[in-house]
């Protein structure tokens, strides 16, 4: 596919799988001019390692690493470690293939000297030789809870353990308040070279809230002063991948595009909705893009990203953006 290389920084927000795969199309455009500020709400420590599910999908993503059957982990993995720990009769709930496990015993070895999960990450993406630049959204712990029919559930518990089955009451991030924005982070959304931000199709619930919930991330998004633009994640009412059409029914949020760009609000300037969804074209206060937005393979992930930086470059000299930015 011919892809047109685009000068300029863009920044885009990213969960796991969904975001992910956007997120190898836009590094495909644009390499090194592209930041993505990850979540890290669905961090916890397991079997005494710090797991962070987000950012190693978005590492092995990029890197060409990931495994494409699974939708997680690594490529050619193989599972002894599990195995070993079955016949001791350890958690093995939550599965982490030995390739996998490199990863996580070199992050808790680092963060225990005191390292930043920001330098961290940052040097995982160099030694995988990973164009963009990969940056948790905090260096601060921060952890998604899920109040549920079944009481309150730490994250991993309720969509890996439980596998989503609980009915979602409400959802919440522990010491998101206390937290703060990485330098990195702020620096890179005040970037004067700053074209566009991105909102990957991640589910807002659990991906894209934890980072705007962190103190200083979203003034600094209100304050740069380019087109922001989401793609939304809901494709004929149903998500592709993940629990966010049975979180929204939960939640009493209809599962429709318009809903996701209500969701953000004002915060946005432009949807990217699916061409299965053109009766969702017009959408009060948001301009709305149509596009084929089911990425099957690379080629879909390249094109969609393609049309989403195209929109936002459009969305930039547009006079209803300047009006909609007043908004905020």
């Amino acid at each position: 596919m011919n892809v047109s290389r685009s000068n300029g920084r863009v920044i885009a927000l990213c969960g796991g799988v969904g975001g992910a795969k956007l997120a190898y199309g836009l590094q495909y455009i644009l390499g090194s001019d592209l930041t993505l500020i990850v979540n890290t709400g669905d961090d916890f420590e397991h079997l005494g390692l710090k797991i962070s599910p987000d950012i190693d999908t978005v590492l092995y993503t990029l890197s060409g690493l990931a495994n494409r059957e699974l939708g997680w982990g690594r490529q050619d993995e193989s599972w002894n470690f599990m195995e070993t720990l079955a016949g001791l009769g350890g958690e093995t709930w939550f599965r982490l293939g030995d390739r996998d496990l490199a990863l996580h015993a070199e992050r808790t070895r680092r963060l225990r000297t005191g390292e930043t999960l920001s330098s961290i990450t940052s040097s995982f993406a160099a030694h995988f030789g990973i164009a963009a630049q990969v940056l948790p959204m905090s260096d601060d712990p921060i952890s998604t809870v899920v109040a549920s029919s079944e009481g309150v559930l730490p994250f991993q518990r309720y969509f890996v353990e439980r596998r989503c089955a609980p009915q979602v009451e409400s959802i919440h991030f522990e010491r998101a308040a206390s937290a703060r924005a990485s330098s990195e982070v702020l620096s890179a959304l005040g970037d004067p070279d700053l074209q566009a931000i991105i909102v990957c199709p991640s589910n807002p619930f659990l991906s894209i809230d934890p980072i705007l919930s962190v103190p200083g991330i979203g003034s600094a998004i209100r304050a740069a002063s380019v087109p922001m633009v989401a793609v939304s994640p809901i494709i004929g009412g149903k998500a592709v991948k993940g629990p966010t059409d049975k979180i929204m029914d939960e939640l009493g949020v209809p599962r429709t595009s318009k809903a996701i760009a209500e969701h953000y609000g004002a915060l946005i300037d432009g949807l990217v909705v699916d061409v299965s969804d053109a009766d969702e074209c017009e959408i009060a206060g948001c301009a709305v893009r149509l596009a084929a937005s089911l990425m099957k393979t690379d080629d879909d992930r390249i094109r969609l990203a393609g049309e989403t930086l195209e929109f936002a470059r459009q969305l930039a000299s547009s006079p209803q953006r300047a009006a909609q930015r007043q908004k905020l």
